[in-house]
């Protein structure tokens, strides 16, 4: 874990929100420090709301409490401060059917990686997982920890439709898809475990610095 902290640039989006963001590479340490920013910020007045994305977090403001410029003096202080160790998030399991038709482009990963369907569920099932954001849909999980042997581009045209519970992986990182959406992820696999129910208290099932296996059930 490195003591310095990223170069930080600081934008603006309008008139009343700021966005905070480190460059790539996509980084388990990068998004604890947004956190941990994020955390940090939680009580400056005048501020309406944060949102942590992928590198980055979003600051909305009220202009007639505050402003860019004292947001971003305020920002830039609380990023030099070393990462703190933080708590580790709840372990969940995913029980996840892969291939067939529920993991429909699970022969194209193997292909791209050069391995066999069944080394693609091996190693996928394998790794230790961390929840980096939630967004796209709610209870979307951005998650890092994917086998760099796996790393899979999305697909050149998205489907119209991507039922919920599908497993897929884009690019350098896996997620699941909570609700039937447009997508453009591989998908290897689904489960029937809801992550997203908006009548319960958390709605989402996942949060960010959660970690997730994913178990392969059994044809």
């Amino acid at each position: 874990m490195s003591t310095t902290a990223p170069d930080l640039r600081i934008r603006p989006l309008g008139e009343a929100a700021v966005q905070a963001a480190v460059s790539a590479p996509l980084a388990l340490e990068h998004q604890q420090r947004i956190w941990q920013l994020a955390a940090g910020l939680a009580q400056t007045p005048g501020l309406l709301d944060l949102t942590p994305g992928m590198n980055n977090l979003t600051l909305c403001f009220d202009p007639l409490q505050t402003d860019a410029d004292s947001l971003a003096e305020t920002v830039q202080a609380l990023w030099a401060k070393p990462l703190r160790r933080q708590a580790a998030g709840q372990l969940v399991e995913i029980p996840v059917r892969y291939g067939g038709d529920a993991g429909p482009d699970l022969a194209a990963v193997a292909e791209h990686c050069g391995l066999s369907a069944d080394e693609v569920v091996r190693r996928h099932t394998a790794a230790d997982y961390v929840v980096y954001f939630i967004g796209f849909q709610p209870g979307f999980a951005y998650m890092g920890g994917l086998d760099g042997s796996l790393h899979t581009p999305r697909r050149d045209e998205p489907r119209v439709s991507v039922p919920a519970g599908s497993v897929g992986i884009g690019g350098v990182q896996t997620g699941i898809y909570p609700l039937a959406t447009p997508g453009g992820w591989q998908l290897i696999g689904r489960t029937a475990l809801p992550l997203f129910n908006p009548q319960a208290e958390p709605p989402t099932l996942l949060a960010p610095g959660d970690r997730v296996r994913f178990v392969a059930e059994r044809p």
